[in-house]
């Protein structure tokens, strides 16, 4: 089976401030420089024919690159995202309109639509039940912003599971253009 989801990867200046500011929750599982992306669909397992299928199917996904911004930050406290600790992204509807295309393209491919609601953003940490509070942390970075920065390529990852928790494999790029 092949763990996949669909994202885009920050530019270096992005993922320099965001690990910048990756401190002060004790008992986060704080993201490293090779696990920051924007999710763009989240895909599952699947065997490798449709993994096969999902990877022509992006090829046929035609946007443009997205300047995009770094806007606040947030918490996910429940749910199917679990507990995690997020940077937003703006404009939201030049990555909701990529989101659209890439899960029509994957529904073509016989894949089920998503069904969850979309919320751009780049998790910054994972958090334990047993992790402290993480209000301070929020209040700091709230007016998190950045400069607009160019996001030119998709890129279809593959997620392993390891003892100190996940790595992500890119599998194939796809230029936006």
């Amino acid at each position: 089976m092949h763990r996949l989801f669909i994202a885009l990867r920050p530019p270096p200046a992005m993922r320099r401030k965001l690990l910048d500011i990756m401190d002060g929750v004790d008992g986060a599982r704080w993201q490293d420089d090779e696990q920051l992306h924007l999710t763009i669909r989240y895909v599952g397992a699947v065997e490798r024919p449709i993994a096969e299928d999902i990877a022509v199917a992006l090829q046929a996904v035609h946007a443009p690159a997205l300047d995009l911004a770094l806007a606040g930050v947030g918490r996910f406290d429940t749910g199917s995202r679990g507990r995690a600790l997020w940077a937003g992204v703006t404009p939201h509807d030049a990555v909701a309109a990529l989101h659209r295309k890439v899960d029509h393209a994957l529904v073509r491919a016989g894949l089920p639509p998503e069904g969850r609601a979309f919320l751009p953003h780049i998790t910054l940490a994972r958090l334990k039940r047993s992790s402290g509070p993480v209000e301070s942390f929020l209040a700091a970075h709230a007016a998190l912003t950045s400069a607009a920065m160019r996001f030119d390529h998709l890129v279809l990852y593959e997620s392993h599971l390891g003892p100190d928790g996940a790595w992500y494999e890119p599998v194939a790029r796809y230029t936006l253009a």
